[in-house]
């Protein structure tokens, strides 16, 4: 069984069978977000489902707190495929929250499809990110993946995503790249001048994910 140590940065990602696209509409995005931020907690209760039918409240995905499984540092969801940018708070809990935010969104797509059996090419791909150049690249590489896929002309219109709030509050930014990233504006051309080169070439994380 793969260790997960607390502390160290992941790049968290997996794509469905046959490259279905299982994210296909803003309601399915939105039922799979919504599913990221419910089982990040160390003291979950109740499943999604059952607490849907209750009142439930949700904090921003990127705000860092005790009780997280995980610090989500960046995040995109594609029309079939997921991925997380992580730093592990919670070792001993982390192969079963994407286990579970896996098998509460095929459930879901299952039921609401009468559709049956395994939504997931395979289990989730995880790597390790060794140092700060390399998490920047992959960082940049996660943003980037809506304009490569050419869904959209600038990775700012693609609303799922975690690049709009990187944009939007300098917070969040300082929160995770106090050290290497200045401003937003330094953020920005850090991101947008790759774009002609991803959609040609794919990137690292081609190697880094085999």
């Amino acid at each position: 069984m793969r260790i997960f140590p607390k502390g160290e940065i992941f790049h968290i990602c997996n794509k469905s069978i046959a490259g279905y696209n299982i994210f296909r509409s803003e309601k399915l995005l939105h039922r799979f977000f919504i599913t990221l931020c419910y089982y990040n907690n160390c003291d979950l209760r109740m499943s999604l489902s059952k607490a849907l039918r209750e009142e439930l409240t949700l904090n921003n995905i990127l705000n860092r707190r005790p009780e997280n499984i995980i610090h989500v540092m960046s995040y995109c969801l594609m029309p079939n495929h997921y991925h997380l940018l992580v730093k592990i708070n919670n070792e001993n809990l982390f192969s079963k929250y994407i286990n579970n935010i896996e098998n509460s969104y095929t459930h879901y797509y299952n039921k609401s499809n009468d559709r049956k059996g395994p939504l997931w090419q395979s289990c989730f791909r995880a790597a390790h990110i060794p140092n700060d150049a390399t998490l920047l690249h992959v960082h940049r590489y996660i943003h980037l993946n809506p304009t490569t896929a050419g869904i959209v002309e600038k990775p700012e219109d693609w609303r799922w995503s975690s690049y709009r709030e990187y944009l939007q509050d300098e917070k969040i930014l300082i929160l995770n790249y106090e050290i290497s990233i200045k401003s937003v504006g330094h953020y920005k051309k850090f991101i947008e001048n790759q774009i002609n080169y991803q959609r040609t070439i794919k990137g690292i994380l081609t190697k880094l994910l085999e």
